[in-house]
């Protein structure tokens, strides 16, 4: 920057503080306006903004999207041992559509009147977007669903925003459409709480009264594996191909049947060729938004056929669990209260915050079986499991290799003869079990915490 230009750009910086506690752009005296290039006022005010707290000795101040989210009770305590001003405000696509319009109305009057450094959500809402863009506030939102239909709505492109998806495959696409604002953030975990909840790294609780009431070995198993096996009709999308043709439906069931076997690369969506589309969209017609970049084939891949995939193996693996292991105590927790699986308790859901980390520490092999989807990314449960003192057993993910040693702080397996092979090896080799759950335990606490990606978020602001 040419040092005149490098002057004005100060000057202006020093021109814009006093007014930032009170004023939008549109509302900023005339004389100050008329002096702020507009090819400069996007990257100005966010610093301006900061620089304003900080010159009056404030914290940072950050304005929160407010809703029912994994991990949003932790990043909020986090922000909050940090000295951070927080304010929360309630949004979310779960809210019927009026509540949300009256959700995001008041949404604009909290950054009008907090001005906030930031704001932040666990996944990513375009129209929360659209108001910072408004605003000229940086949006930080980190995405641990997958798939996330938001990310790749075209208000990804507002240069406001700090889009941060833990699944590195996902990251790829947007890198090769020169899409600068998404950005790769593997998940963490409030190491803190876990401590106090689980106890210290090695040496998790055997018994203990937890919040509900329930002693914590009440939730001791040898097996268990929490998640859906998405049984419920609202997540039974590929019954409605049962009326397409029966070469596109032999097909489609062959295509699935192929992926279930292969792990590391989901080919899903290359296999959906025209005339195989055209048959799906006359059972179940798919219009992408206009606001949405997405593809029917890209839609159908993730939506539908890594739907489909992993609740027939999911499925297929319990039931193997049953059959190879009856004498053993094999719990599953999951929402659908009508599933049965011969040598298998359904528990029914559990609770994320207060009873889910007990069954992870109290179980002798906890179960990751990722949804399809997610292409190469750690799924938050996973890092819980081993967070919270338990033993992984996941399936192969390649993100995996990048962070953990197999064998060594979690293991894996490559098919499902090989996961009933490990199973039975670690049932009997206690020793070995307990090592590598204390190594992944220490990994997770020490490298995987909401602190360090909280930091890393905030370099991007």
């Amino acid at each position: 920057m040419p040092r005149k230009m490098y002057k004005n750009y100060i000057f202006t910086l020093l021109d814009i503080l006093p007014w930032m506690p009170r004023h939008s752009k549109e509302t900023f005296p005339r004389e100050v306006v008329l002096r702020i290039p507009e090819t400069w006022y996007n990257k100005i005010v966010p610093y301006a903004l900061i620089l304003n707290n900080l010159t009056k000795g404030n914290s940072m101040k950050v304005l929160i999207a407010d809703w029912n989210s994994y991990g949003g009770e932790n990043m909020e305590a986090l922000m909050k041992r940090r000295g951070y001003e927080i304010r929360k405000s309630p949004y979310g696509e779960k809210y019927p559509k009026e509540e949300r319009e009256k959700m995001l109305a008041d949404f604009g009057l909290a950054l009008d009147g907090f001005h906030p450094d930031y704001v932040y959500s666990f996944n990513y809402f375009p129209q929360i977007s659209n108001l910072c863009q408004e605003w000229h506030v940086p949006y930080i939102s980190w995405t641990y669903d997958s798939p996330y239909l938001n990310i790749y709505s075209y208000t990804a492109i507002n240069d406001v925003n700090r889009i941060f998806v833990f699944d590195y495959g996902v990251v790829q696409k947007f890198e090769a459409g020169g899409i600068p604002t998404v950005h790769y953030m593997p998940l963490g975990i409030d190491e803190g709480r876990y401590e106090k909840q689980c106890g210290p790294v090695g040496n998790p609780p055997t018994s203990g009264r937890l919040e509900n009431g329930k002693d914590a070995a009440s939730y001791a198993a040898d097996i268990a594996f929490v998640g859906s096996l998405y049984s419920e009709p609202k997540h039974r999308l590929y019954d409605k191909f049962a009326s397409i043709s029966p070469f596109a439906k032999g097909y489609l069931d062959a295509v699935i049947q192929a992926q279930k076997h292969v792990y590391g690369e989901n080919f899903l969506e290359q296999m959906i060729t025209p005339e195989i589309e055209e048959e799906m969209q006359k059972a179940y017609p798919c219009d992408p938004d206009a606001l949405n970049v997405m593809t029917p084939a890209q839609i159908y891949s993730q939506f539908v056929l890594s739907r489909q995939v992993t609740a027939l193996e999911r499925r297929e693996i319990l039931n193997l669990i049953g059959e190879r292991f009856p004498d053993r105590t094999n719990r599953l927790y999951t929402v659908d209260p009508e599933v049965r699986i011969p040598g298998v308790r359904n528990m029914g859901p559990v609770e994320y915050y207060n009873e889910m980390p007990a069954v992870f520490y109290s179980s002798r092999i906890n179960l990751n079986i990722t949804l399809r989807s997610i292409l190469t990314g750690i799924p938050l449960r996973a890092l819980d499991i081993m967070g919270a003192g338990g033993f992984l057993l996941t399936n192969y993910q390649a993100e995996f290799g990048e962070y953990f040693t197999p064998g060594e702080d979690f293991d894996l397996y490559t098919d499902y003869e090989d996961l009933m092979t490990k199973i039975e090896y670690y049932l009997t080799h206690e020793k070995e079990r307990k090592e590598i759950m204390t190594n992944g335990c220490r990994k997770v606490r020490t490298e995987h915490t909401l602190d360090k990606r909280l930091n890393d978020m905030e370099s991007w602001l």
